[in-house]
């Protein structure tokens, strides 16, 4: 059911040399159909949101965000499992998916308005620019739940479980190492499994759950977790792109075409803090922190292109259009305002209701009591 510990599944090595590991190999006719093209987007990918990441992250040391999330050192993981996501498929994330949503086609500035606390959501889910992407959800592990049913549905409909790849429907969802302690994500599994719903789990083990550090919460791998639930896992280096790409691509496929659901364990690592509120020096040591540096994931995917024959100035043009859109990203920032008043009553109910309609008339009088200097 479960890749043993030994068999990770690996295609790049941390100096970028292709060498896939036994695990692997199931993979491999996939993986060597991936083009240039294809490649280059995911690295492309991969630099433009560390350097949004970088912007953002800047920003509210600047007093500009509440708070901020950064990803720095997940990009393969979430780039490569992304990139493997069809069309049709339904993306559920947690809080630091900022690529995953780039990718589906979420302006980065919604995912600012939320952290700037100006929207409540960010982005509207409905909306077919938003690539099926659901909103950002802090309470940990709860997005799993909302993802197992809403895959339930999917099969329910007859959405999902027809064996056609390009017209089914599944289901991915993102969650870290901490969430995957908490109980809805057990009880998310329980109904997938037993419902065979086209469910993907997706676990970024970065090591560290805010300051508690995977070892303590578990004993055993975290892929095994999901196995023990009869769910078929498969551990992988979340560092490497082209091992996230394959095995996301062939559990989605199985997941959509009636196998029942699958999961993920991407071993990754957080290179900066958990939010911009935390202060990882006082948990983890610098010999750590330096280790997983030297395996960077857009350092690796960068040096196997160069052995490809990637030119220099593929390179140069990546990093100049990263440093366009962080830019972008910032100016458009400072130029956000507030958010009208009138904005709290939006949403409330899914229909017009007399209550909310009557207290914003109140509001509206209210506020005009003051015009022309009354108090």
């Amino acid at each position: 059911m479960s890749s043993p510990e030994n068999e990770i599944v690996r295609v790049l090595e941390a100096d970028g040399r292709f060498a896939p590991s036994p695990a692997a190999e199931r993979y491999l006719p996939l993986i060597e159909a991936i083009g240039d093209a294809e490649l280059e987007q995911f690295y492309r990918d991969m630099v433009g949101i560390r350097a949004i990441d970088t912007q953002a992250t800047n920003l509210q040391r600047q007093g500009q965000l509440a708070l901020w999330p950064p990803s720095r050192g997940q990009e393969a993981a979430q780039v490569g499992s992304a990139r493997a996501a069809r069309a049709q498929d339904t993306i559920f994330p947690s809080y630091r998916e900022h690529v995953v949503t780039r990718i589906r086609g979420v302006d980065p500035l919604d995912i600012i308005k939320l952290m700037r606390g100006v929207s409540h959501g960010g982005w509207d889910p409905t909306d077919p620019k938003n690539g099926n992407t659901r909103l950002y959800t802090l309470v940990l592990g709860s997005q799993t739940l909302h993802a197992a049913g809403y895959a339930m549905g999917l099969a329910f409909d007859g959405r999902s479980g027809s064996g056609d790849v390009e017209r089914d429907e599944a289901v991915i969802v993102y969650y870290g190492d901490g969430a995957s302690s908490q109980g809805d994500v057990h009880e998310a599994m329980v109904f997938a499994a037993s419902y065979q719903a086209p469910t993907v789990f997706f676990l970024q083990n970065n090591h560290w759950a805010i300051s508690v550090p995977v070892t303590t919460q578990s004993r055993v791998p975290l892929v095994q977790r999901s196995a023990g639930y009869g769910i078929p896992s498969v551990r992988i280096d979340g560092n490497d792109v082209l091992a996230s790409y394959a095995v996301s691509r062939t559990a989605l496929d199985e997941a959509r075409t009636g196998q029942g659901p699958r999961a993920i364990e991407a071993v990754t690592y957080r290179l900066g803090a958990h939010t911009t509120s935390d202060d990882p020096t006082k948990y983890r040591g610098s010999d750590e922190e330096q280790s997983w540096a030297q395996r960077d994931p857009i350092a690796r995917m960068r040096a196997y292109l160069e052995t490809r024959g990637a030119a220099a100035s593929f390179f140069d043009e990546v990093d100049a259009e990263a440093a366009d859109a962080a830019e972008d990203l910032r100016a458009r920032t400072v130029e956000l305002g507030p958010p009208p008043v009138s904005r709290m009553f939006d949403h409330v109910y899914s229909e017009p209701h007399p209550l909310i309609a009557e207290q914003q008339e109140w509001l509206a009088r209210y506020e005009a009591s003051f015009e022309g200097g009354a108090q």
